[in-house]
């Protein structure tokens, strides 16, 4: 069976508390067996948890989710430096694949020169995880270079934001582009509908972003269960739009092939 990886998706419960600086607050819950319902129904046979910086704590439940489901689920975490080395281990072997930076609206960036943000890089490198961030592309520019002078392997969620009007063509949209060249970074197709353009323009997004990357270094991504979104959509019609923005079946096959090796398939010892 082929697989459909869906590389982004978020999952609580109702009485998870909200961090003080949550931008919104869900209406429902979206538990686990919610999601595998939801995957099962569209077709999806993996996803990947993104840390969601609206919790306060975001790692508790995913770590439950993972264990429930430790064959079609892994996930990103919020985390920091000051992790002792064997917990991290132990988190690999649970599922855990990367550090999510979600730094959208975030007052101060991470600043690779702080001993303890050194740390937790070196910490991602030798395990062979990566960076995952959501972040502004006026702001981006400088963060991917620091990354990737970091030699840490780079996930950018979210398109890497494109802009409303001028796409890529801004300082923080050619920064990305370039940073494709590195072979360390890769991007998510996700969030779709999030992005207030015509599905065309955000299918050339896509289609430019798989002639620099290869269907190799992009993912698809849902972003299920669409917290805070303006324009009401459904999982199963998240999952079908994949075919808009990537519309050469072959094509997409070997995207998800390459996010199923990329999340699922290293040894986690």
């Amino acid at each position: 069976m082929t697989p459909l990886v869906d590389a982004h998706v978020h999952v609580f419960t109702a009485d998870l508390p909200l961090t003080g600086r949550a931008w919104t607050k869900p209406e429902t819950a979206f538990g686990v067996e919610e999601l595998i319902a939801q995957m099962d129904a569209a077709g999806v046979t993996h996803a990947v948890i993104s840390a969601m910086s609206l919790l306060a704590d975001p790692n508790t439940y995913t770590l439950e989710a993972l264990a429930a489901h430790p064959d079609r689920l892994r996930a990103t975490l919020d985390l920091d430096g000051r992790v002792p080395r064997a917990e991290l281990e132990r988190l690999r072997r649970v599922g855990v694949v990367g550090v999510r930076w979600q730094l959208r609206r975030a007052p101060v960036l991470p600043d690779p020169a702080d001993p303890d943000v050194r740390a937790l890089l070196r910490a991602v490198a030798d395990l062979g995880w990566h960076i995952e961030i959501n972040v502004e592309q006026d702001r981006l520019a400088g963060l991917l270079a620091g990354l990737c002078a970091s030699g840490v392997d780079v996930v950018v969620d979210h398109f890497g934001d494109p802009d409303r009007t001028h796409g890529y063509a801004t300082e923080g949209g050619q920064a990305l582009l370039r940073a494709l060249d590195t072979g360390r970074v890769r991007v998510k197709l996700s969030a779709a509908h999030r992005f207030r353009v015509p599905p065309a323009v955000l299918a050339a997004h896509a289609a430019r972003l798989l002639r620099l990357a290869g269907p190799e270094r992009l993912f698809l991504g849902t972003d299920a269960p669409f917290v805070g979104t303006a324009q009401p959509t459904t999982y199963a019609a998240e999952i079908a739009r994949f075919a808009e923005l990537v519309p050469d079946a072959a094509v997409r096959a070997a995207v998800s092939a390459a996010a199923h090796a990329y999340y699922f398939e290293e040894d986690r010892g």
